[in-house]
Formats: structure tokens, sequence, C-alpha cells
């Protein structure tokens, strides 16, 4: 199926997770958040977060400075 992941049109299978969309596109977990139609899911949701065709995925990795 079709989503959009930080603004790109991707496809994952149908049923696919959260988990499973970062285990695809192999997007590290430690440091990121994961917005999915402008909603933070929480990382203890990644797992039985179901996505659906068209969502917008955003995950943003979170980054230290001084």
């Amino acid at each position: 199926m079709k989503i959009r992941l930080n603004g790109l049109d991707k496809g994952v299978p149908d049923g696919a997770t959260i988990d499973a969309l970062l285990t695809l596109y192999g997007i590290e977990r430690a440091g990121i958040a994961v917005e999915v139609n402008r909603e933070i899911v929480p990382k203890r949701m990644h797992a039985e977060t179901v996505l659906a065709e068209d969502d917008s995925v955003e995950v943003v990795r979170m980054t230290g400075g001084g």
C-alpha cells in the first residue's frame, strides 16, 4: 500500500505497523519520534499501530546541542 514518509511516497505491505516501516526502510529507532497523520505515536505503540493507505508518517530524529 502507499503511504507518505517524510514527504515522499513510499510503499509498505498491507497491515504494516510503524515498527515494520522502520525496519523496512532501515530507520534506527534510537532518538526518534514518529508522527502519523499529525499525531505523535508513543514508542510503546509502534509495534501495534497499523498503518493505512495514504497515511502521512513523519520520522524526526532528536539531536542534542548547546
